[in-house]
């Protein structure tokens, strides 16, 4: 049950002009796997999961590119086809939970909803137990089922919705920033949730967030995209230790060491993501790489192959530009 996407380019086509959200992005993601999809707010992301989905929101439109699952195009499904598709095949924890139950109907009839869709031998009662065992499952009360959402805390929330993504057994999730708006503490309990799903059912795992020192401790494959576009993939092990690009090197060396002293200094990245209406010709990062040279305002980098399974986009990786200030590995940051 592995996906492949290949060059995928989706638009958000509008009175000012296209938004270019997501531009020749490819990777595979292999069965079993757990997959963090890393970058800052609008990156595209999100985009990329509506898109496997075929929900993008209008105006949103793949303009090209190809989604295989398990050798199947999604993108050639028709409309009855993806119904069966979604949910069976392919499920989605949606950013924030707060919202994303119908507040006046019963928990148990929005989960059962999908299950009877999906399976027309299934009766309301076999639903409702296959409900109960799931809340056992992420470790709630299967007594609350017919509980209304308003009863339900942050972090059952988030639970149900996991609940709800696993109604028609996938072998495949996405989970969109599944710990927004919820306290620390709950956070570390929804990922350590998804780590023993991951293990337990053997589903394979795309995990959307900003956070890289959740996709540390909780996936084995990082995939950093920039303004749109991927700019690096590879290990945790390969990206924490020894990133190749710019962009993740400022975002790795942002993150705080225990094994540092209190006052270290942190990395930081100057300036903002640029506007995808209009965005930077040559590497996107430009504007805000330190490293910038002539050739990448003109030329956009090509993802390639810095060592075995880890690929990064950058004039600098490739070799055809160099600077004596950079190297492999994260940013020297001056005191």
């Amino acid at each position: 049950m592995s996906l492949k996407v290949e060059n995928l380019v989706v638009y958000y086509c509008m009175r000012r002009g296209d938004c270019r959200a997501v531009e020749d992005v490819t990777f595979e993601i292999e069965s079993g796997d757990s997959v963090g999809l890393v970058g800052e707010s609008g990156c595209g992301k999100s985009t990329v999961a509506f898109a496997i989905l075929r929900m993008l929101p209008e105006p949103g439109e793949i303009m090209s590119g190809h989604i295989y699952f398990d050798g199947e195009d999604i993108a050639l499904l028709g409309v009855e086809e993806l119904r069966n598709f979604r949910w069976t095949k392919i499920a989605m924890v949606f950013q924030g939970a707060m919202n994303a139950l119908n507040p006046i109907l019963r928990v148990s009839d929005q989960v059962s909803e999908a299950m009877l869709r999906h399976d027309e031998n299934l009766t309301k009662e076999e639903a409702k137990d296959k409900t109960r065992e799931l809340f056992k499952l992420v470790g709630m009360d299967p007594e609350r089922i017919d509980h209304y959402p308003f009863e339900f805390s942050g972090g059952m929330k988030q639970r149900a919705m996991i609940v709800m993504a696993l109604a028609c057994d996938p072998k495949f999730l996405i989970a969109d920033e599944p710990t927004t708006a919820l306290d620390v503490t709950v956070q570390a309990q929804i990922m350590e949730l998804l780590k023993r799903l991951v293990k337990d059912l053997g589903i394979t795992l795309m995990l959307i967030t900003h956070d890289l020192s959740v996709v540390a401790e909780t996936c084995n494959n990082v995939i950093i995209m920039y303004a749109g576009k991927i700019v690096e993939t590879g290990s945790v092990l390969e990206i924490f230790q020894k990133p190749w690009h710019p962009y993740a090197q400022g975002l790795i060396s942002s993150i705080p060491s225990i094994e540092k002293s209190s006052d270290q200094t942190l990395a930081s990245i100057p300036g903002s993501p640029p506007n995808l209406l209009d965005p930077p010709l040559g590497c996107r990062f430009h504007p805000r790489c330190m490293y910038a040279q002539d050739l990448c305002k003109v030329e956009d980098p090509p993802l390639l192959e810095v060592s075995r399974k880890h690929k990064a986009a950058c004039h600098l990786a490739s070799g055809r530009i160099k600077d004596d200030k950079w190297s492999p590995g994260k940013m020297e940051v001056e005191r």
